[in-house]
């Protein structure tokens, strides 16, 4: 059955609004000012012009063009004196080394050109989060941030690191001789160097507390396994065995409790009649929810009551809550599924609530899936965080009983919750000490700020899980005067150690097979897992109380950690600042969201402007005391009944020139470290919130762009039926568009010809791949107000559709009436399904865009790639018109030296320009440029096996975007290789072109969306 779902990007193309139609019709929208920029070459600069316009302008010929972009800059190269015998001249060398920043874990391989980083790559030997995501791709421009802290600083003042060590160190023995305690606050610690240095100095200094904030807090989560299982650790999660997830509140996709499992999802998605099948509960729209097969709509206060009801259901020993009708029907078909997949099902809860993770946990027990899907033997090591602890630190600090704080990697000013009183007294200790990258909000109020070296600059030695032991090694001389934590800890220590031998040294001392060198070169060493301790005995009866004490009416809002800044470490990298949110589509922002319902109660609302800007109202946000002002307000389907939700990590104040005042800091208005709070008042402020938002950018104009089909067709159901080919009226019959063609074919059986096969079944959305491609080919960042202009420079987007079932030809072809075609258009828009497809070139071999170019600056290759010849391009933008998939982008200025872009672009500084790929040319001003399938790459690649005297071989290369793809959605490879994994795809049924009755013969192709409903 062919699929009639009508997809969308937002609510103006829902409604095929005004704006909507003119934006499909003409990509650039925008009025020529001509008359603004005659004789100001700052007007002209800033101008919305085309160049093709410019040159209409003022006269200039095509020949005169050509021979002003062929002018290049001149750049002098000095040579190495001693060239060091690893370093090759345009040779890159990788090393692998462990990462863990922000709360994020993660075995990669780190690519140096002349020695300096320029690029992270998954490291996919390994068992245990060997995948990157958007952060660990992005966390390598963070090296090169000319506002990181670059000297150590005593009240305000540059000093040194003799003079620092001793003051620090003076401080701490005084506060702990005179009484007062000595309070540690630090992200979780997974370094068993630095637990076994941390350990010395509370020996060595008896009222020292450590203190662990990572932002987003489980604490509750540990309470319970702490008495379940006996040890403050989360259990790991197993797909390789589930047949059936049901998640409560946990984006296990995207942001939950640290271990990566999207490569084992994506398997396990897989169309056929083991396929592993998703259901949501959740309060607002998130990865998981979008990738699920049925999603449910949950208030975050009833989360804990419908898991106990659930629970009561499978036949826990407790009496089943109350729930509202539509909760306890969806919650009773779940109950029938995981009775039929018991052992092979998994339930997660999400949140820091320990009533939600006992009944979770009770549930798996019931189902027999501890052990099988839920690993307690092989414990997750990456969260110890105590609430309780926290809050008898802030009690001793308000009683004045804290001598010195000592702040680790922690911007506790700003990301510690306001209600919870520990920064207001903060000025009742005698000393402030903070190890920190940057002169943030803490180090403003700090008596000594000490620079911390940043990953990619230091040797450690971690345990993310049970079983898992990963070694960090530097890949660069240290850039600035900076030192790693453990290394003050030896010097507070007094040990006149050096930080490779202390390494080594621990290593050892763990007794693990491999040795220190084979570990080093690994990245990852696995290690023996002792037997699962027996498992107490749990009293539900309390839990299920706590649970139906819990549920709230009125507003509730959640707060969440958003995919580009996480717990907010990254709030000063442009690169993710300027990743669009895979959800919202929106950039440079957080955001209260609301859904469509409660905009309209509010009184608030989203307006487009003609050119496509996407502008909103603002709300002041009131939760108990605390209050948080100007706060725009983002309409968003999915939310449940009366819940808004907020992301943290945002409205940063001295965060540096890029992320500084971008967004508002949710930590104002947080419950404690609960990720959710009731009692939630909202109010209309007076002003307009202008957003970065690219929603409706880039639209192809309505036509097929997404296939997709239900499992039971995709078993039961010819390909013909779900996967329809476009055919036309011919005087041979009905034949394809690529039967029908008009062009002449090229030879694409000798040689090579390179192919993409893009999986909608695969694809999280989370955009790894758009960061990956960021970093490999020196894609611009733009900033918000270009963003806006739908200017984005991305040579890879994620377009997110929402569905529904209901279109104007089904309310016609069943006789609905109007008004109850537009409800029922309305019940899907607040909480649809979601698809996710990446779009970046398609490498027409039919391409439109190269028989509109005037001077032949994109043309196609013997082996089915459209490239570009930047030198020869003059900007016409006549391809990007003539383009059906809008993937072509124009450079209107020159983003590395323009000074309007001095805030956002990395390049225009000596060290973020380190960052830049120098196997690929920074574009100039006025070209085109585009998706190239990094033929860096590959060009790389052949030259590797002309000199071994050999063919390419499958999988010895791929893309930017296919390796940094977890899911492996995206498979890269030769098609002329019948024994490829490309070409195997190409043959599936689900196998389909983008927008093909056109006729362009793409070399990209995707996979058709199968969905496994109930």
């Amino acid at each position: 059955m062919a699929n009639s779902k009508k997809y969308w990007k937002g609510f103006d193309d829902l409604i095929d609004s005004p704006i909507s139609k003119s934006l499909a019709e003409n990509e650039f929208a925008e009025p020529l000012p001509s008359t603004d920029f005659y004789g100001d070459e700052k007007k002209l600069e800033s101008s919305s012009t085309s160049r093709r316009d410019f040159l209409k302008f003022l006269g200039f010929s095509t020949a005169a063009a050509t021979l002003a972009a062929c002018e290049a800059p001149v750049v002098e190269s000095i040579p190495y004196v001693v060239k060091p015998e690893e370093i090759i001249p345009g040779v890159p060398n990788y090393y692998a080394t462990s990462i863990f920043q922000g709360g994020d874990f993660a075995s990669v391989l780190v690519k140096t050109r002349e020695g300096r980083p320029i690029k992270i790559e998954p490291n996919k030997d390994v068992a245990f989060n060997g995948g990157t995501s958007a952060r660990i791709q992005g966390s390598i421009l963070s090296l090169y941030d000319a506002n990181r802290l670059q000297e150590p600083m005593a009240g305000g003042d540059i000093s040194s690191w003799p003079e620092v060590i001793k003051a620090t160190k003076a401080a701490i023995e005084k506060a702990n001789n005179s009484g007062k305690q000595v309070l540690f606050v630090t992200q979780n610690i997974i370094s068993p160097l630095a637990n076994k240095l941390v350990g010395q100095m509370a020996m060595q200094y008896s009222n020292l507390h450590h203190i662990i904030f990572d932002g987003t807090s489980f604490s509750g989560k540990l309470d319970f396994y702490e008495k379940a299982i006996g040890k403050r650790a989360l259990p790991t999660m197993n797909l390789d065995n589930a047949s059936l997830i049901v998640s409560f509140n946990a984006d296990f996709l995207g942001e939950y409790t640290g271990q990566s499992v999207s490569s084992t999802y994506a398997a396990k998605r897989k169309p056929g009649k083991s396929m592993l099948r998703h259901v949501q509960f959740e309060s607002m729209l998130s990865i998981s929810g979008a990738a699920a097969d049925n999603r449910y709509k949950l208030r975050a206060s009833e989360q804990a009551v419908a898991l106990a009801y659930l629970y009561s259901k499978l036949g826990g020993a407790v009496s089943k809550p109350n729930v509202n009708e539509s909760t306890a029907s969806q919650l009773d078909a779940v109950a029938k599924e995981l009775k039929a997949a018991a052992g092979t099902s998994l339930v997660l809860a999400g949140g820091n609530d320990e009533a939600s993770e006992a009944f979770a946990f009770g549930i798996n027990q019931l189902l027999g899936n501890v052990g099988k899907t839920l690993d307690v033997a092989n414990l997750l090591l990456l969260h110890a965080e105590n609430d309780a602890k926290l809050s008898n630190a802030t009690k001793s600090l308000a009683s004045g009983k804290v001598g010195a704080v000592v702040f680790v990697d922690v911007n506790a000013v700003h990301a510690l919750p306001k209600s919870l009183g520990f920064t207001a007294n903060l000025d009742k200790a005698d000393a402030v000490i903070t190890l920190t990258d940057r002169l943030d909000e803490t180090a403003a109020v700090a008596n000594y700020a000490l620079p911390l070296t940043h990953f990619l600059e230091s040797w450690n030695i971690l345990h993310p899980t049970s079983n898992t032991v990963g070694l960090s090694q530097p890949t660069i001389g240290k850039l600035f005067n900076t030192m790693q934590f453990e290394e003050v800890l030896l010097a507070w220590l007094g040990e006149d150690k050096k930080l490779y031998d202390a390494v080594k040294e621990t290593y050892s001392e763990l007794n693990l097979d491999a040795p220190f060198n084979t570990a080093l070169h690994d990245g990852v060493v696995s290690k023996e897992v002792a037997a699962a301790a027996a498992l107490a005995d749990v009293d539900y009866s309390g839990y299920a109380k706590a649970a139906s004490a819990a549920v709230s009416s009125g507003t509730e809002i959640v707060f969440y950690r958003s995919t580009a800044l996480g717990n907010g470490t990254y709030a000063n990298n442009p690169w993710l600042l300027e990743m669009p949110d895979p959800i919202s589509r929106v950039s440079w922002d957080n955001y209260l969201m609301v859904s469509p319902s409660k905009a309209e109660e509010l009184g608030v609302r989203n307006y487009t402007e003609s050119n496509g800007a996407v502008n909103g109202d603002y709300v002041t946000v009131t939760v108990g005391e605390n209050q948080l002002e100007n706060v725009p307000v983002f309409v968003q389907p999915g939310l449940a009944p009366d819940t808004v939700a907020l992301a943290i990590g945002y409205g940063r104040t001295a965060a540096g020139k890029a992320g500084n005042e971008v967004g508002v800091n949710a930590a104002t208005i947080m419950n404690g470290l609960q990720h959710w709070a009731t009692g939630v008042s909202i109010a209309k402020a007076s002003g307009k919130h202008e957003f970065a938002c690219i929603q409706l950018a880039h639209t192809m104009m309505g036509r097929k762009i997404v296939n997709e089909t239900t499992l039971e067709a995709f078993l039961n159901d010819s390909h013909e039926s779900w996967n329809v080919k476009t055919k036309f009226e011919t005087h041979k019959g009905q034949l394809t568009a690529s039967e029908t063609t008009l062009w002449q074919a090229h030879d694409h059986q000798t040689g090579h010809m390179w192919n993409m096969s893009i999986d909608l079944n695969s694809c999280i959305g989370c955009g790894a791949c758009v960061i990956a491609c960021n970093a490999e080919n020196n894609v611009p960042v733009v900033g918000k107000d270009e963003m806006r202009r739908h200017r984005d420079m991305h040579w890879l987007r994620i377009d997110r559709y929402y569905s529904s079932d209901m279109t104007e030809e089904v309310a016609e072809e069943e006789g609905i009436r109007a008004t109850t075609k537009f409800l029922k258009m309305e019940i899907a828009s607040d909480n649809p399904e979601v698809v996710f497809q990446p779009v970046m070139c398609q490498h027409c071999n039919n391409a439109p865009c190269e028989t509109v170019c005037p001077v032949a600056a994109t043309v196609h290759s013997a082996e089915g790639l459209n490239h570009m010849a930047y030198n020869r391009c003059i900007g016409t933008r006549y391809c990007a018109n003539n383009c059906p998939y809008k993937v072509r982008r124009f450079n209107w200025f020159s983003y590395e030296n323009n000074s309007d872009f001095t805030a956002v672009n990395p390049a225009q500084d000596d060290l973020g320009r380190m960052v830049l790929n120098p196997d690929v040319t920074v574009r100039a001003r006025g070209v085109m440029e585009k998706c190239s399938l990094c033929i860096q790459r590959i060009q790389y690649a052949k030259l590797e096996a002309k000199k071994d005297g050999r063919k390419v071989r499958d999988g010895e290369f791929t893309t930017a975007c296919a390796q940094a793809c977890d899911s492996g959605a995206l498979v890269f490879g030769d098609i002329n290789d019948s024994a490829s994994r490309v070409a195997e795809l190409k043959k599936d049924t689900r196998m389909y072109h983008l927008l093909e009755d056109v006729g362009t013969e793409p070399s990209i192709f995707y996979q058709t969306k199968v969905r496994n409903k109930a």
